[in-house]
């Protein structure tokens, strides 16, 4: 259980790091509010188009009477909004940091450099770190969204839906989202997607310290863009102990990662 409140202290050390390095936050919020403000953009067209496309999408009702049509096409709509407020929150940070990876990069590279020690560099060209990053997040997503069914399924069990599917919902956000925040660091060093999951599963209560509650204040998206900066910082500073050699003299050292294949 130690894990947990070592991970939640990555983060606040993450907050730490770009409060005290003033410069480094605002570029780090740059990413952040163009991707709010293009969500911002796409949610306000589904809200006032809903309507229209639900329409669109069931002529057979046009000939139902009152209150029967207004009924099912407003749930409908309800369903329609309520599913693009979701892929919302489950996106935003994959997008953020596939719009900000530039930034983002750059910012871990510094809390690298600030920290000591060697500063990784993937050596990539930017196209090919953007289609790593794209295609990584796109499988992360797609885990996601799977679980997500499962969950939903799940949440209409009674008692059991309400209590500890809620919680298993907010640990997995919480695992994922702790994925892509690592993997700006992680791709730097050279750890393909399998590992990095590899890596952080192996630290699971570490991973949902970090992660868990990063996701309860992401549900709000304008606390998100303030507070990735130094997620991005806090998820780097847990790379670097993750990755590190142990020392060997200290009592109860665990095993470093190892990078090597087979």
């Amino acid at each position: 259980m130690r894990d947990l409140g070592v991970g939640f202290g990555y983060l606040v050390k993450g907050q730490r790091w770009v409060t005290g390095h003033g410069r480094w936050f605002g570029f780090g919020l740059l990413p952040g509010l163009v991707a709010v403000v293009l969500y911002a953009a796409v949610l306000v067209g589904l809200g006032y188009g809903a309507d229209d496309l639900t329409a669109w999408a069931t002529p057979f009702a046009d000939g139902w009477s009152s209150p029967w049509q207004g009924l099912f096409r407003g749930f409908l709509t309800a369903l329609v909004v309520g599913f693009g407020l979701f892929t919302a929150v489950i996106t935003f940070t994959a997008v953020t940091l596939l719009i900000g990876q530039p930034f983002y990069e750059s910012l871990s590279e510094q809390v690298d450099r600030t920290e000591g020690g060697d500063v990784p560099e993937s050596g990539l060209p930017l196209w090919r770190e953007l289609w790593i990053s794209a295609r990584d997040s796109l499988r992360v997503l797609t885990r996601v969204v799977l679980y997500g069914v499962l969950l939903f399924a799940l949440g209409f069990v009674p008692v059991v839906g309400q209590t500890v599917v809620p919680v298993i919902g907010f640990c997995v956000s919480g695992f994922f989202l702790a994925e892509e925040l690592t993997a700006v660091a992680l791709q730097r060093r050279g750890i393909e997607l399998k590992e990095r999951l590899a890596l952080l599963r192996g630290r699971r209560l570490l991973t949902l310290g970090f992660g868990v509650p990063l996701t309860l204040a992401f549900v709000v998206p304008f606390v998100a863009v303030f507070l990735m900066p130094g997620a991005v910082a806090g998820a780097t500073l847990m790379v670097r102990d993750l990755v590190a050699p142990p020392d060997d003299d200290a009592p109860g050292a665990a095993a470093p990662f190892s990078l090597n294949k087979g």
